[in-house]
C-alpha cells in the first residue's frame, strides 16, 4: 500500500468519524434538551455539521442551545379555571388561560397607566421615576450607552445609589460592548451593583454565547414599572442633535414606544428581576418581592400580564399567544415592529386571518438599522400582502414593538416580530386585558401609521429570491 492510499483512506476514516461525532453531539443535545427548533435551523445545523464539521461542531457547541431551564425556576403552574364577569372581560379569558397554561404569572392589577407619547415623555418619566424610588431600583437593559442619554441615566443611577437607596443594573454581555465600554468603576465606587448578562467570552464553553437579554424595564419600590422597547441610549429617546450625520440613523431620534405603571403588576415585574439577577449571579433566588404599598383594589382596576419569554421558559411564550390571537381575532390584527422576520407559523397565522377577512395592518420601517432584515422580510411581506394584509412603511426609523388584536389584547414590550426575539433572545412583553388600555395601545400605533406609505409588492428577480431565501434560512442562528 502506497503512502498516499494509505494517508487517504486513514483521513477519509478520521473525517467520517469527526461527522459522527458532531451529529451524535447534535442528536443527543436536541434530545436531551427541550430545544424544538425550527425546522429551517435544524436543517441547517445538520448539514453544516454534515459538511463543514470542524467548524460547525465548536460553532454548535458555543451558539447551539436554544432552551435552558434557569436556575430555581418554579414548575409550570396548572391552569386555572377563570370566570368572567362581563362581556369584554370573556373576550380575552382565552389569552390569561393560555398564559397560565404556560406557567406564567397570574394577571395582576395596574393602575396609572401612561403610554409615552415620545421619547421626550419617555425620558422624562424615567427619571421622574429614578428620582422617586425610595428603597429600591432595578434597571434591565439590553444597551446602556456612553452617550448624552446613557451618561444622564448613569449619573441619575449613581445619584440615588450615594443617597442609600438599593441600586442594582443588569446589562447584557453583548449589549454593554454594542454601547461603549461602560464605567463600571465609577457605577459600583457610588454604590451601584451591576451585572452582566452572560458576558460572551465566559458563556462560550457552556453554549449560552448566543442568547441574549433583550428585556427593557425599570422596576423602583415593588410599585412603579416602567418598560418597553427603548435602550438606554441617545437614539431611542431624543437623538443626539449634535451628532447628527446626514441620512445615517445613527444619532437621530427614533420612534418608539414605552409605558409606565404601578400596582400589583410591578411586584410581578420586581420577581421577573429576580429570577434574571440570581441567574446572572449563579445565586439563589431570594424571597418574592414585598407587596407593594399602593395595591388598588381589585375590582376596581384592570388586569394585564407579564409575558417573559426566552430560554427560561418551557414554551414560546410571545409566539404562542401571537399564534393563537391570529384565530381568535374577529376584526383586526395591529401591529407595529421594526423587523418583520416571522417563521412559517407565524406567518401562516397571519395570512389565514388576513384571508378569512379580518383587517391585518403591520407597520415597519422603510429602513431600519439592519441592512440583511430589510432584504430578509420582503419575503414574508409580499405573501402577507397577497393574502390582503396591509403593510405600512415609515419614512422614520421605527423601533416600537406592539401587536393589538380587536380590543380583547394588546402586547406591548421588547420582542421583536422575528425569529431571534420570538425563539432565542430573553425578552419581556406585557399583555394588556383592558378594552380602554387596549385601544390606547392601538391609537398609539395609528398615529404613527398617519405617516406612513403603503407597500406595493413586486415580483423579484432571480438573484434577488436567492438571496432573501439564504438570508431566511440563516435567520434563526443570526
Amino acid at each position: 500500500m502506497t503512502l498516499d492510499i494509505f494517508l487517504s483512506r486513514y483521513l477519509l476514516t478520521v473525517h467520517g468519524l469527526v461527522v459522527a461525532f458532531g451529529l451524535i453531539v447534535y442528536v443527543a443535545v436536541a434530545r436531551a434538551l427541550p430545544q424544538r427548533r425550527d425546522p429551517p435551523a435544524a436543517i441547517a445545523w445538520v448539514v453544516a455539521l454534515a459538511l463543514l464539521p470542524y467548524v460547525a461542531i465548536p460553532l454548535y457547541l458555543m451558539f447551539g442551545s436554544r432552551k435552558l431551564r434557569m436556575r430555581d425556576a418554579p414548575p409550570p403552574a396548572l391552569p386555572l379555571v377563570e370566570s368572567a364577569a362581563d362581556e369584554a372581560e370573556a373576550a380575552s379569558l382565552w389569552a390569561r388561560r393560555l398564559g397560565r397554561a404556560m406557567g406564567l404569572a397570574p394577571a395582576a392589577t395596574y393602575g396609572a397607566l401612561r403610554v409615552h407619547a415620545d421619547g421626550r415623555e419617555a425620558r422624562a418619566v424615567l427619571l421622574e421615576l429614578i428620582a422617586g424610588a425610595r428603597t429600591s431600583l432595578d434597571i434591565c437593559t439590553f444597551i446602556l450607552a456612553r452617550d448624552g442619554l446613557g451618561d444622564e441615566m448613569a449619573a441619575a443611577l449613581r445619584a440615588r445609589a450615594e443617597q442609600g437607596v438599593k441600586v442594582r443594573l443588569l446589562v447584557d454581555g453583548i449589549g454593554a460592548w454594542l454601547g461603549g465600554k461602560l464605567d463600571l468603576k465609577a457605577l459600583r465606587g457610588s454604590g451601584v451593583e451591576v451585572v452582566k448578562f452572560v458576558p460572551p467570552f465566559r458563556s462560550i464553553l457552556r453554549g449560552r454565547a448566543n442568547l441574549r437579554n433583550h428585556r427593557k424595564m425599570v422596576v423602583a419600590d415593588a410599585d412603579r414599572f416602567w418598560c418597553g422597547g427603548r435602550n438606554l441610549a441617545a437614539e431611542y429617546f431624543e437623538g443626539d442633535p449634535a451628532k447628527r450625520d446626514g441620512e445615517s440613523l445613527r444619532n437621530h431620534a427614533w420612534h418608539d414606544l414605552s409605558f409606565d405603571l404601578r400596582g400589583e403588576l410591578a411586584a410581578r415585574a420586581c420577581e421577573q428581576f429576580e429570577k434574571d439577577w440570581a441567574y446572572a449571579t449563579r445565586t439563589a433566588l431570594v424571597a418574592p418581592c414585598p407587596p407593594t404599598p399602593h395595591t388598588i383594589a381589585a375590582a376596581e382596576a384592570p388586569l394585564a400580564q407579564l409575558v417573559p419569554s426566552g430560554p427560561e421558559q418551557v414554551d414560546d411564550t410571545v409566539q404562542s399567544l401571537l399564534l393563537s390571537g391570529c384565530f381568535m381575532a374577529r376584526r383586526r390584527i395591529l401591529a407595529v415592529t421594526p423587523y418583520f422576520i416571522p417563521d412559517a407559523t407565524l406567518l401562516m397565522a397571519l395570512t389565514l386571518a388576513a384571508r378569512r377577512g379580518v383587517r391585518v395592518d403591520l407597520v415597519v420601517p422603510r429602513r431600519s438599522n439592519h441592512r440583511l432584515a430589510d432584504v430578509a422580510r420582503h419575503r414574508p411581506l409580499r405573501d402577507l400582502a397577497a393574502a390582503g394584509g396591509c403593510i405600512w412603511f415609515e419614512p422614520w426609523m421605527q423601533h416600537a414593538k406592539a401587536i393589538v388584536i380587536d380590543d380583547q389584547l394588546a402586547l406591548a414590550g421588547s420582542a421583536n416580530l422575528d425569529l431571534r426575539s420570538l425563539f432565542l433572545n430573553y425578552e419581556l412583553m406585557v399583555a394588556f386585558y383592558e378594552p380602554a388600555d387596549v385601544r390606547r395601545f392601538a391609537e398609539w400605533i395609528e398615529k404613527e401609521r398617519a405617516g406612513a406609505v403603503r407597500f406595493e409588492p413586486k415580483e423579484p428577480g432571480l438573484l434577488r429570491d436567492l438571496s432573501e431565501g439564504l438570508l431566511l434560512w440563516l435567520a434563526f442562528q443570526l
